[in-house]
């Protein structure tokens, strides 16, 4: 089965293939860098990095390109409420996304550039639009997109612009051809950071970035072109507009947009209070723990992050690595020349419009399956029954480096987990070990009812106790 991609543009999912046979243009609108970024911020990176990796999988060259707007009303205003630099803040706040994303095991993109490093190549795309008659300037002001100079407008969102202005409240402006036209290059205000331009000292515009960037990159058409779904109006509708209008040409071949991050039941606003920011959540839970959330509902639909959802995800990822240590300790290593059923069952879903849900429900499936072998073979199996489970651990670690889970060793992820949960719950090691030693003598003198007591007690700090051939280990629920 070939990749399906659903495509916002027809609405419906499509059979991949790229203009150019074995490679591949991305380009992902990245964040505007002026305040710390929140977990929806995440969702869009960690859904793009995985199609990335999926599709370097499927051996396509990829040209990743993901910007940076450092050039914005936002980081102005924020330079003017704080007395700081525009280029100071956004540099910072570029740092501080990089050492998120990091965290996040998100691999950098091919390219990452910033609007601040393109002005010459927007000035120039503006003025080609000039010059073909899709924009114009007002004397003394901002030059804007003539919506009337492009007859397909609302092709990507489904809007239709006389629908649009028969609804619409919004101020009039006399400089306007029509009100629905768009700025690409604003004049400076006092104490404005600006550029020269022919239309004077000024800034870009938002949507034009975009479009000149990726015209930089990856050319006038391009296979894929990526966002949250709050991006289709206006913005990627305005690149489409002012690329096809400058090119004639078919700008981005397949639209994929990602779904909003809920808080407990809730659009994450700021009025609401309750914008949840990456270091907050990377305080509190793994990089491991965040991606299979992330990665734990399909990309297009919304996902509700809760401390519930967040428990349930780190259970589960406590499962699957609680698997590995037993297929490890049975003697199973990797193969990369073989795959099983496994890695079928997640290609698939991989292959339907990045399935990432489906695909994780089969390393869960397999999971099962590989802990009823070993129980029935009571973790000692026979050649078959190893030839069986070494092609689960062979899938489970290919899998990993397309979900950037599952990398760390089963033992080292155990460490880590009792470690942090030692020192978030004040918890003494040793007055764990001692209990656990008062448990072991209560059951050689067959005090079940003290054994039982003692477990009710570890179990009540969240700490649950596994008996195994080498004694009794125990680790945080």
């Amino acid at each position: 089965m070939g990749l399906k991609v659903y495509n916002t543009l027809h609405g419906k999912k499509e059979v991949f293939v790229p203009l150019v046979e074995g490679k591949v243009g991305m380009y992902v609108c990245g964040p505007t860098v002026y305040d710390t970024s929140h977990i929806g911020h995440a969702r869009s990176v960690v859904v793009f990095d995985t199609i990335f990796r999926w599709l370097t999988e499927l051996k396509y060259d990829v040209r990743y390109v993901r910007n940076f707007t450092d050039v914005d009303d936002k980081i102005i205003k924020k330079s003017n409420e704080t007395g700081v630099d525009c280029t100071a803040i956004t540099e910072k706040y570029i740092d501080e996304f990089h050492n998120e994303m990091d965290a996040l095991n998100v691999l950098r993109p091919s390219v990452e550039p910033k609007a601040t490093d393109h002005i010459r190549h927007i000035i120039e795309f503006i003025q080609m639009l000039i010059d073909k008659g899709k924009a114009y300037h007002v004397e003394g002001g901002d030059v804007y997109f003539s919506i009337d100079s492009f007859k397909e407008y609302g092709k990507l969102s489904g809007r239709n612009i006389e629908d649009m202005k028969a609804g619409a409240r919004i101020a009039v402006d006399e400089n306007k051809k029509n009100p629905f036209d768009f700025v690409l290059w604003k004049p400076a205000k006092p104490g404005e950071p600006f550029w020269e331009s022919p239309w004077g000292k000024g800034r870009p515009g938002w949507h034009i970035e975009c479009s000149a960037m990726s015209y930089e990159y990856l050319g006038q058409g391009f296979d894929i072109h990526g966002g949250g779904k709050d991006l289709i109006f206006p913005h990627h509708e305005n690149e489409i507009a002012q690329s096809e209008a400058a090119f004639g040409t078919q700008f981005v071949k397949y639209w994929i947009h990602n779904g909003f991050v809920d808080i407990n039941n809730e659009k994450m606003s700021k009025s609401l209070g309750n914008f949840t920011m990456i270091k907050e959540v990377l305080a509190s839970y793994s990089a491991e723990v965040i991606r299979m959330f992330l990665l734990s509902k399909h990309y297009r639909s919304p996902i509700d992050y809760s401390e519930d959802s967040m428990r349930e995800i780190s259970l589960g990822l406590d499962r699957i690595y609680a698997f590995l240590e037993r297929l490890e300790k049975a003697g199973c290593k990797v193969d990369a020349s073989r795959k099983g059923d496994l890695w079928n069952d997640f290609e698939m879903a991989m292959n339907d419009d990045f399935n990432s849900a489906k695909a994780m429900a089969s390393v869960f499936e397999a999971v099962k399956k590989g802990n009823k072998i070993l129980d029935d073979a009571k973790d000692t199996p026979d050649e078959d029954r190893l030839d069986v489970l070494n092609l689960f651990y062979n899938d489970i670690k290919d899998i990993s480096n397309i979900f950037g889970i599952f990398l760390v060793d089963p033992h080292t992820y155990f460490k880590l987990k009792k470690d942090k949960g030692v020192a978030d719950m004040a918890i003494d090691p040793a007055e764990i070990e001692d209990l656990i030693q008062q448990r072991t003598d209560a059951r050689k003198n067959k005090d079940f009812s003290r054994s039982d007591e003692i477990r009710d007690l570890l179990q009540a700090k969240k700490i649950i106790l596994e008996d195994g051939p080498d004694g009794t280990t125990w680790r945080f629920e």
